[in-house]
């Protein structure tokens, strides 16, 4: 081919009777065909990367859910071991100073969190309805409805639920190890004692003389 266009161009008057205007043409159109399979293979391997580029990651969405309500339950669980702990500690010392009693070790098991108390709007609606029965008789029927609405306040540039009181978690059960309390009346004094000062009933709290 290299050898067939050094004649053309060399001897336009050539027996081959090829013009040198032909010779542009078929010049043009082999140019044509090299960069048409020089762009195909960048082509190719540009469409490698744009496929790279544009691939989009499965919808974690509910992974981060997921990961959310763990992290609120891990905070959760963080403030009734707290609040369990300090209940403890306060009855430890408080058992430790009645008379016969010693080495008190106390367990509080909570039912929850402190629980916060919101203010809330009551919206009532009642609806009466005239009823006709097949005898030409009538009758009215009321429909009473109640609903609840937390009322919010303005703090900042947002508004949030108007919080009126934090009230302290339920206790489930209380559980008392201490010196002393082999004896009933030591016994009863435990048990009445962490009964008022958690609010729980007798029934729940169990006491057991220590080894």
């Amino acid at each position: 081919m290299k050898n067939y266009l050094k004649k053309i161009f060399r001897n336009p008057d050539s027996s081959d009777k090829v013009s040198k205007k032909t010779g542009y043409i078929i010049v043009i159109g082999l140019a044509g065909l090299l960069l048409l399979i020089i762009g195909n293979l960048f082509s190719s391997d540009g469409g490698d990367d744009d496929s790279s580029m544009n691939y989009e990651p499965p919808d974690n969405a509910e992974e981060q859910n997921t990961d959310e309500t763990l992290s609120n339950k891990s905070s959760e669980t963080s403030d009734v071991d707290e609040i369990e702990a300090s209940y403890e500690e306060d009855l430890r010392n408080m058992l430790n100073k009645i008379e016969s009693v010693s080495e008190a070790e106390v367990m509080v098991n909570l039912d929850s969190t402190k629980v916060k108390v919101y203010e809330k709007n009551l919206i009532t609606g009642q609806q009466v309805t005239e009823e006709s029965d097949t005898n030409g008789g009538t009758r009215d029927i009321e429909d009473s409805q109640k609903e609840t609405e937390v009322v919010l306040v303005n703090q900042g540039d947002k508004e949030v639920p108007l919080l009126i009181r934090t009230d302290k978690p339920d206790v489930r059960g209380v559980f008392v190890v201490a010196k002393g309390v082999d004896h009933a009346t030591v016994e009863q004094w435990v048990v009445e004692s962490v009964s008022r000062v958690l609010d729980v009933p007798t029934h729940r709290v169990s006491v057991m003389p220590k080894n």
